[in-house]
């Protein structure tokens, strides 16, 4: 069994999407907080981090060009592959799993926009993920919620139960590779990783995230995103 210290650890930084959401002229990873993309805020979190040692870096096809660029110029010195995506967030996470080396032990996979990730956080997932084999990143949801069709209320959830999932999430390569050819198999889609790794029986960890690590799909969250790089 390998130590902690010795483990290889891709991150896949998903940043495929169009952006509908935002109203703007380019995705909306491209757009600029703080005179800096918001998707170069994220890779240098995984840049600094020890314990990554590669970066594959997932966006729309029609981008590549861009997206090199931009690594070049804000001098993401750590190994960085940018790789095209796919029509959704499965078939582009599922792009750069294939072009992961074959020594690789552990991906961890993260969305492209949200730029407030820490390092600590990163860290803690990889070392979870090395004992565990599949760990999620999310906090506790504060909130009531309800069960509501047709604008009709179900039924009130059991709070205490409730976690909002955000990530990183970190998974052992072959199970994350294992859980995603049985997807491709029974047409399963889902909006994130674990639920694909919940579906061939594999117990899912999870850690504690930050509230603060949110993701930018909105002009609001924009607003949010200034005021708290101000805060940094």
């Amino acid at each position: 069994m390998l130590s902690n210290e010795n483990i290889k650890v891709t991150a896949i930084i998903a940043a495929g999407g169009s952006g509908m959401r935002m109203n703007a002229e380019i995705p909306k990873q491209f757009i600029y907080i703080h005179n800096k993309p918001i998707i170069i805020h994220t890779l240098e979190k995984f840049a600094g981090c020890a314990r990554v040692h590669k970066i594959l870096l997932v966006v729309p096809g029609n981008e590549l060009e861009e997206a090199v660029l931009l690594v070049e110029k804000w001098n993401i010195t750590k190994p960085t592959k940018v790789v095209a995506g796919g029509k959704t967030r499965q078939h582009s996470v599922w792009n750069g799993l294939n072009t992961i080396s074959d020594n690789t032990d552990i991906v961890i996979v993260h969305d492209g926009v949200r730029p407030f990730i820490s390092e600590e956080i990163i860290t803690a997932c990889i070392e979870e993920t090395h004992k565990w084999g599949a760990v999620i990143t999310a906090v506790p949801v504060t909130d009531t919620v309800k069960e509501v069709i047709d604008h009709t209320v179900r039924r009130t959830l059991e709070r205490s139960k409730l976690w909002s999932v955000q990530t990183p999430q970190g998974f052992k390569k072959g199970l994350l590779t294992e859980a995603y050819n049985k997807a491709w198999e029974s047409n399963l889609t889902a909006t994130d990783d674990s639920t694909l790794v919940e579906n061939i029986g594999h117990t899912v960890r999870v850690i504690q995230g930050a509230e603060k690590n949110i993701k930018i799909t909105s002009p609001e969250d924009l607003r949010i995103a200034e005021n708290l790089l101000e805060d940094v």
